[in-house]
């Protein structure tokens, strides 16, 4: 008998070698003059004059009504009929937790277990991901960093997307816990061959395990003499208002009920993510002072009986009511869809709000829900300069070009592998 012999070859798979250095520290002064702010609160300034020194913003102003000296400002960008934005922010991502979905070595956006409020999403975070470099180009300087799966999926963390490593990264570290609510109805089937929508005969007990354990968390984390435990002291936070609660829910009946159990359970801030029927409790969300990060609108309705534009209409009717509403863009291909954010919000102002209401969905009103407002979300005095110029509506995929972005001062590099490879066939292919 032959032998056989199996030689098993193991390539070195580089699953992102990311040739961009992140941006230095700002040094020099940087001025933008003439281009149409928009400041992320409801404000315009045509011709306007932003500023910004060590990192933060300095001046905020019509440069027709103010006098600067010729040194007041080291560096002088001249953006007439361009407009500034402040960077945008995408909650809820798994950006920098999974670079391929087919290797699985690269994904590392769940942890197994059901009960995880301990497992810190931001440890995973790949600064260096390529996937982060495509969204920068449209004007998306920051995420809410989120792991996914089970019934407390773990904590988040908000970053800045310029850095080296996640430590470099960090705006806001452990900023909020995240619970999958459970649902009253479960559908069978998949997408393409959906089956019966079957009663949830577990509901019940499922929320008594939640009740059990927020209870003994909070127990826990009121006795100063105890054997520690990861899991309840992660929960801390949500006793004493330093973490927000991030309740996943879609359906009207579930949306009543998480209210419901973060009172009973003395949670100090919550926040609804997904929330397609939140429109039907927005009363109830109101007089609770809950806001809203509202789930995808580029999305079909979830029931044959509504309205096809609902997705696109439901920021509106939740703005009406007073409730403060960010847009997320989980589901599928999630990460690479990041990048297209601000086109949600464009078409939420195509559907009732006005341009800069909308633009408040993914600057001013998230950094709102995330707790971060004090320092990003708007051009004002004394926030991070985070921002960029576009030559047109950045809410408009045909003409958010942006010729120049800034996190915490720093000039930012643009390009991508996906403009290289641009680039490289356009000269190729484009010589006559």
């Amino acid at each position: 008998m032959k032998k056989i012999y199996i030689i098993v070859f193991v390539l070195s798979l580089s699953i992102h070698t990311n040739a961009q250095t992140p941006a230095k520290k700002q040094t020099k002064s940087v001025l933008i003059l003439n281009a149409t702010a928009h400041l992320g609160n409801g404000q315009i300034i045509e011709n306007s004059a932003i500023g910004f020194k060590d990192g933060k913003i300095t001046l905020v102003a019509d440069s027709k009504l103010i006098k600067l000296s010729k040194d007041a400002y080291e560096t002088t960008i001249d953006a007439t009929g361009k407009h500034v934005y402040p960077g945008f922010i995408a909650p809820n991502s798994t950006l920098g937790l999974v670079e391929i979905d087919a290797v699985k070595s690269s994904d590392d956006e769940e942890e197994i277990g059901s009960f995880n409020p301990n497992v810190r999403s931001i440890i995973a975070y790949d600064a260096n991901s390529k996937v982060i470099e495509t969204v920068r180009p449209n004007g998306i300087l920051m995420a809410q960093i989120t792991p996914r799966g089970g019934r407390i999926s773990g904590t988040s963390s908000i970053v800045q997307l310029d850095a080296w490593h996640w430590q470099d990264a960090l705006i806001k570290e452990n900023d909020g816990i995240h619970l999958n609510f459970p649902e009253t109805f479960r559908k069978s089937g998949s997408w393409f061959e959906p089956g019966t929508i079957e009663v949830n005969k577990d509901y019940q007990k499922q929320i008594e395990e939640l009740n059990a354990l927020f209870a003994s968390s909070k127990a826990y984390n009121s006795d100063s003499a105890k054997e520690r435990n990861l899991v309840f002291e992660a929960m801390k936070g949500l006793f004493d208002g330093s973490q927000n609660l991030f309740i996943h829910s879609n359906k009207e009946r579930q949306i009543i009920d998480a209210v419901q159990f973060a009172k009973d359970n003395g949670i100090k801030k919550m926040i609804i993510v997904g929330g397609f029927e939140a429109y039907k409790s927005s009363d109830l969300l109101q007089k609770n002072n809950i806001g809203v990060l509202l789930k995808r609108v580029h999305d079909m309705p979830e029931n044959d009986d509504q309205d096809i534009d609902l997705p696109y209409k439901t920021a509106k009717l939740l703005t009406d009511k007073g409730i403060v509403v960010g847009l997320e863009n989980s589901g599928g291909k999630e990460r690479m869809q990041t990048r297209n954010l601000p086109f949600l919000a464009g078409t939420c102002a195509a559907y009732g709000l006005d341009k800069e209401q909308a633009l408040q969905l993914i600057t001013l009103n998230t950094a709102k829900l995330l707790g971060i407002d004090s320092i990003c979300g708007s051009l004002e005095l004394g926030k991070d300069a985070t921002l960029f110029i576009s030559e047109g509506d950045a809410l408009d995929m045909r003409t958010n070009k942006l010729t120049n972005a800034f996190i915490q001062g720093r000039m930012i590099d643009l390009e991508t592998h996906q403009t290289q490879l641009y680039n490289k066939y356009k000269e190729k292919y484009g010589q006559k």
